[in-house]
């Protein structure tokens, strides 16, 4: 198979050898653990990517020092604090392959105090550690069967700038910006 990078040695460098499969080898024996949406995980991958999370998120909240207002105890009972562990947890395993020049390590390390003060925010908006116990919280959902929603999902709509040619014009009664 031919590299379609072969006269691009920079692309080669940044994306590896994508003829041979190279492209990210750098878990043992070469292989990659898939990157999952968490919630189309199915009963195969999901114990799977669960041990793999809760062995990262113990080495992580133990290697920075992470107090329960950042990770509570209970954090894999909160989908929304999931969600930020795993994507966290991709990133820097993904940091850290042998075809990284160095810059993914500075580039994760860049990103992790955002990434803290979500998991910050996120605990202190579910609550459980000013109560020191773990709350059950429920999901915000959006209802769908409102008749005049399913009424607008059925009609054909324009696009902002082809309603009025003004990129700053917003359909449905929403505002125009400058």
């Amino acid at each position: 198979m031919m590299n379609p990078f072969d006269d691009d040695e920079a692309a080669d460098t940044l994306f590896g050898d994508l003829a041979t499969g190279e492209l990210l080898d750098g878990l043992p024996g070469g292989l990659v653990d898939p990157t999952y949406r968490w919630r189309e995980l199915d009963s195969v991958s999901a114990p799977k990517a669960w041990r793999a999370l809760i062995g990262w998120v113990s080495w992580f909240v133990a290697t920075y020092r992470l107090t329960t207002s950042v990770v509570p105890d209970c954090w894999w009972r909160h989908p929304e604090l999931v969600a930020e562990l795993y994507a966290l947890q991709k990133a820097e395993l993904a940091s850290f392959t042998q075809t990284d020049p160095g810059f993914g390590p500075l580039g994760f390390h860049e990103r992790l105090p955002l990434a803290i003060e979500r998991l910050r925010l996120e605990t202190r908006t579910i609550g459980c550690v000013g109560l020191q116990v773990h709350r059950e919280t429920s999901p915000r959902l959006l209802p769908t069967d409102d008749p005049e929603f399913m009424a607008w999902t059925t009609e054909p709509h324009q696009t902002a700038t082809e309603n009025s040619g003004d990129a700053g014009h917003v359909v449905r009664g929403s505002s125009r910006h400058g």
